[in-house]
């Protein structure tokens, strides 16, 4: 009997310890999911705010050229068009401007102020160029209907990359203004539209004007516009009794494909 009381011991310890163990283990997970589901709660929304980032840093880019519309001044129109590239003004120039006798002066005076005023402000809110008030009057006014143009227009040209499939030609349009030709009566400058190396699009932006001049440009120059697009080229025919006309066109026609590429 007294050979008993030893096992006892070793039973009654092994059974304590295993105790000890097992409820060691029990207590442990406990934390350990705790720890875990917190851990897996943060990293979720970490992520999210990574992937939401990007879409608030994205802007409606402009960009492009836009043409304003034409104002009529007292000593003849004016237009303006302008080049933009994420938004911001990069090129303007006048297609349209008063000319003949004085004016021409003024012009070659005033516009290329009024260009670089343009880019430099990166608005309408311009001062006026002394001498050439109504000139300058003008040119902010189609200045600000082209500004409008681009703003409203913005959306849309944002938009276009997105498309899967046919983004690639819209994103391609693009329009381009000639050279200036000087004529016998008067000067000639024509803008094209060009999408997949295509015309798609040729207006005569400057053309002679007054008096005998009026009637044979509204003669030619639709003629004109239609052959530009039809051939695709400058390689077009003169309209009968527009001769100089058909001339200037044709050189500044030349020169926008020049410029677009093409």
């Amino acid at each position: 009997m007294k050979k008993s009381h030893p096992i006892r011991r070793v039973v009654l310890a092994t059974a304590a310890t295993v105790s000890g163990i097992v409820l060691l283990l029990s207590l442990k997970p406990a934390s350990d999911p705790a720890s875990a589901s917190a851990a897996g709660g943060a990293a979720p929304q970490q992520s999210a705010a990574a992937q939401e980032s990007p879409q608030g840093g994205a802007s409606n880019a402009q960009s492009g050229s836009v043409t304003g519309d034409v104002v009529k001044t007292q000593y003849g129109p004016v237009q303006v068009c302008i080049t933009m590239n994420g938004g911001k003004i990069t090129k303007a120039e006048a297609v349209q401007a008063p000319s003949g006798g004085t004016s021409d002066q003024k012009t070659e005076l005033a516009v290329p102020r009024l260009n670089r005023a343009a880019v430099a402000a990166q608005s309408a809110d311009i001062d006026a160029v002394s001498g050439a008030t109504y000139t300058s009057g003008g040119y902010k006014q189609s200045l600000q209907s082209a500004l409008d143009k681009a703003k409203s227009a913005g959306g849309g040209a944002a938009s276009a990359p997105s498309s899967p499939a046919g983004g690639g030609a819209a994103a391609q349009a693009r329009t381009v203004t000639g050279e200036v030709a000087k004529t016998q009566y008067g000067p000639v400058q024509v803008r094209i539209t060009v999408n997949g190396g295509k015309i798609t699009k040729s207006e005569a932006v400057q053309a002679p004007s007054g008096g005998r001049s009026s009637e044979v440009t509204n003669d030619a120059v639709p003629k004109l516009d239609q052959e530009a697009v039809a051939a695709g080229s400058a390689d077009i025919d003169a309209v009968s009794g527009a001769t100089y006309t058909s001339g200037g066109y044709k050189e500044s026609l030349q020169s926008a494909l020049d410029k677009a590429g093409g």
